[in-house]
């Protein structure tokens, strides 16, 4: 797999990691929404799970009507099942899960975490731990509408007070309530000194 690079010349697309359903509250959608547009603001590229459902459908609307390139990544067996977006960029289809989310790095010099359910936490701390073992140099960070991260934010950290984290390796994560200020902290991110793990491959 290629390590995707942050570097300005390197495209510049965040991937999104979020829910594929609405949510309880209305104000997950609208932020999901004015999501797709602040990336396309700053110029940027939208890569995702190439769903039309949920909060994915609605980042990738939203980045679309304002005149962004979305790149979906999806698997073949969701794709059979009619949930793939149908207006996108680029849509990737691949076999397997784990086909998909090496895609979606490859492609990406960003990581954003919106509401989710089981897939966006696992997706989150995959890339996560990619980080924290310098498998890639891209900034990881987690939009904590409405309180909805708190409790794994709390986590992270009662994992470095009991020893299994360390403090630098919980800094990794940015996790901002405004979506802007999120956004702003991302681009001025510079992933810090970590020794490479076994059999990472130089970047190209």
């Amino acid at each position: 797999m290629t390590r995707p690079s942050s570097s300005s010349d390197a495209p510049q697309r965040i991937c999104v990691f979020c829910g594929s359903n609405d949510g309880a509250h209305p104000r997950y959608l609208e932020m999901a929404r004015a999501t797709g547009r602040a990336i396309v603001s700053r110029g940027k590229g939208v890569v995702y799970g190439g769903g039309n459902r949920g909060l994915m459908g609605a980042v990738a609307d939203a980045a679309l009507e304002a005149g962004g390139e979305v790149h979906g990544v999806l698997p073949f067996g969701l794709q059979t099942m009619e949930v793939a977006h149908r207006e996108l960029t680029h849509l990737d289809v691949v076999d397997t899960l784990h086909e998909r989310k090496a895609r979606m790095m490859e492609l990406s010099s960003a990581f954003l975490v919106l509401p989710g359910g089981h897939g966006t936490l696992e997706e989150f701390f995959e890339v996560l731990t990619w980080l924290q073992l310098a498998i890639h140099d891209c900034p990881v960070g987690v939009l904590n509408l409405n309180g909805y991260y708190e409790h794994v934010v709390q986590h992270l950290d009662l994992a470095v007070r009991e020893g299994f984290i360390r403090p630098e390796h919980r800094a990794l994560v940015l996790v901002e309530s405004d979506l802007e200020t999120l956004l702003d902290r991302m681009d001025a991110w510079t992933p810090p000194p970590r020794p490479r793990w076994a059999g990472t491959r130089p970047r190209p």
